[in-house]
């Protein structure tokens, strides 16, 4: 039997605020298969992006279990978790996270040396050739264009080969054509070698892009949403 890519069994997410406690995601259940792609979309506020946090490991449910690749990560410490995710996981985030001070080989290869690779810096300059950024490779984050700087960050979460790939608004801060293009890169991550995509997102083209199509309200998953 195929271990699926990814598992949600009733998680919960409840944060303080100012006004008290709020309820982020209300017992959320769900199920991907391995190579499967999936679109997450509702309004803002419904809830995707804290989903996609917790699925990914970068914030910790108030209850219930999320299994990654058949590892149940909920209960696992930060340090823990930054080693699982290593090879395995893929993130591009909507505001790129790109370290400042660090060039753009040097964004991409950071990856690849926390994971051990040897020729680190040579697999970078080749995922940035990939995204059409090879004569920018020298350059800062300051000094690149946000759809440059999005090719980066993609090129960081492609570059290590990760089996499951979440993305938050890949394509929200760009023009269309960039953003056809950021598309375009990573459903090729898919059918080159068979990828998990997990999307959230806003763009109804990008959506329809995916093998299924989810929509969120108030903190669920809506049964029956096409």
């Amino acid at each position: 039997m195929t271990t699926p890519a990814l598992v949600l069994q009733d998680v919960r997410l409840t944060l303080n605020s100012l006004a008290g406690p709020a309820d982020i995601l209300s017992g959320v259940s769900l199920q991907v298969a391995p190579g499967e792609t999936v679109a997450l979309t509702g309004a803002s506020g419904s809830g995707k992006s804290s989903l996609l946090m917790v699925a990914a490991g970068l914030e910790k449910p108030t209850s219930g279990r999320v299994s990654v690749a058949g590892t149940d990560i909920a209960g696992m410490g930060e340090d823990a978790l930054a080693r699982f995710r290593l090879g395995r996981v893929g993130i591009v985030f909507q505001s790129f996270h790109l370290i400042p001070t660090m060039t753009a080989l040097e964004n991409v290869a950071v990856p690849l040396e926390l994971a051990g690779v040897a020729d680190a810096f040579d697999r970078a300059e080749a995922e940035l050739r990939r995204v059409g950024l090879i004569l920018r490779t020298d350059h800062y984050p300051g000094q690149l264009s946000g759809g440059e700087q999005q090719r980066v960050a993609l090129a960081r979460a492609l570059a290590p080969g990760p089996s499951i790939l979440f993305a938050d608004e890949p394509t929200g801060n760009l023009d269309s054509g960039t953003g056809a293009g950021i598309a375009d890169l990573i459903f090729a991550l898919n059918a080159e070698k068979g990828a998990t995509l997990f999307l959230v997102t806003h763009e109804e083209t990008l959506a329809r892009a995916c093998g299924r199509v989810l929509r969120m309200a108030d903190g669920k998953i809506l049964e029956g949403a096409p």
